[in-house]
């Protein structure tokens, strides 16, 4: 996919109301600190602009970029945070929630999950509540380069088998570093959206 523009076009908080965008939606979603904003801005061939940080629970917001006039890349806001108060936790679950059961355009859910962890409870959560939601989510396991080439089929098989994964659910390994899998991913988003009338 070669991107020409890109443009941050809408950000909803928790009392903002959805954008009703004609162009196909595709949402990213995972915990704070997966490599979510790193993930976008490599697919998206820029260096900083979907804010990465090293404080988690920065992604306060539902962040709506423009990409090529053609599509949106949707960053959900990153959950399972500590430090964050539970009240707060719970109203960026609704939000989250809010936008996969309301949300017209959307056609692909991506779901990070750090391929050197055994996914949390937030995550089988998530997955499932994608899942309810009539979607059929794709597993992009983030931070491949922190891991031995040795480990990968392993750490893989304990993400499919945690999370309970609907079979033929596409797990796809992936670096922000050496952008191992972005190809792959841009290629799920091209055939989703050419697919869907």
């Amino acid at each position: 996919m070669i991107i020409k523009s890109v443009n941050l076009e809408t950000v909803c908080g928790i009392t903002s109301k959805l954008p009703e965008n004609q162009l196909p939606e595709v949402a990213f979603a995972g915990k704070s600190n997966v490599g979510k904003s790193s993930l976008i801005n490599a697919l998206m061939n820029r260096k900083s602009y979907a804010r990465t940080s090293s404080q988690p629970g920065k992604t306060q917001t539902i962040n709506f970029y423009n990409v090529n006039n053609a599509l949106y890349y949707v960053d959900l806001p990153g959950y399972g945070y500590a430090r964050v108060s539970t009240e707060i936790k719970a109203k960026w679950g609704k939000m989250i929630e809010r936008y996969l059961h309301n949300s017209r355009q959307l056609r692909l859910v991506f779901l990070l999950i750090d391929i050197r962890h055994e996914p949390s409870a937030n995550d089988c959560t998530m997955y499932h509540w994608i899942v309810e939601n009539g979607f059929h989510p794709v597993i992009i396991a983030t931070k491949l380069d922190k891991i031995n080439r040795s480990q990968i089929q392993k750490n893989l098989k304990v993400i499919k088998e945690k999370l309970d994964l609907v079979p033929g659910t596409p797990v796809i390994p992936f670096s922000a570093e050496t952008k191992q899998g972005r190809e792959e991913i841009w290629g799920m988003i091209e055939e989703f959206l050419l697919s869907v009338p």
